[in-house]
């Protein structure tokens, strides 16, 4: 078959978005991933030092979280009793939902994932009125030199709070991997 005798017909509109939208796929799939799961033995000490310096919370002591510091969301109903099992599996879905954040963070998205499930994601990622932290991208570029930059994550209203800095420096030591 000869190409000259081949006459050129015009793509219809979702013929292109159907090609962009396969394109995309295949674009999306040929780029490695990172594990989606962390190291379990890690993940539990995550998962440990979080109850440890969280507490539970319950919606009389402290509105809006209940548990092991879960932020109760928009459409969210919780029992007035959450049981020590309930909490535990809130904790480890939220941790995980913060971990996929930072899975291309490779060993040090456990650290991040701390330090994300107290003071937000947006803090991190930089969304909103936030810009991107140096701690993210001081790791981008190599620099795994972080423990001063991660401790000044201490303060509550601007002022400097020795139990958070406390926590920090645990959390660090117990997942930091260098």
């Amino acid at each position: 078959m000869r190409y000259e005798n081949i006459k050129e017909q015009p793509i219809s509109s979702m013929t292109r978005l159907f090609i962009i939208i396969q394109l995309g796929i295949l674009f999306i799939c040929s780029i490695p991933c990172h594990s989606q799961l962390p190291d379990k033995k890690l993940f539990n000490r995550l998962v440990a030092s979080t109850k440890y310096f969280e507490g539970w919370h319950t919606q009389r002591t402290t509105p809006g979280h209940v548990g092991y510091g879960h932020k109760i969301q928009r459409g969210e109903h919780f029992p007035n009793a959450l049981t020590r099992q309930q909490a535990d599996s809130l904790l480890r879905s939220d941790l995980m939902r913060h971990y996929r954040l930072y899975t291309r963070y490779g060993k040090d998205a456990l650290l991040l994932t701390a330090l994300s499930y107290q003071i937000g994601p947006s803090k991190l990622l930089g969304q909103g009125k936030y810009t991107k932290s140096i701690l993210l991208t001081r790791l981008e570029r190599g620099d795994r030199d972080i423990l001063p930059l991660y401790l000044s994550f201490c303060k509550w209203n601007g002022k400097t709070v020795s139990s958070i800095r406390k926590r920090r420096w645990v959390e660090y030591h117990l997942l930091f991997s260098p």
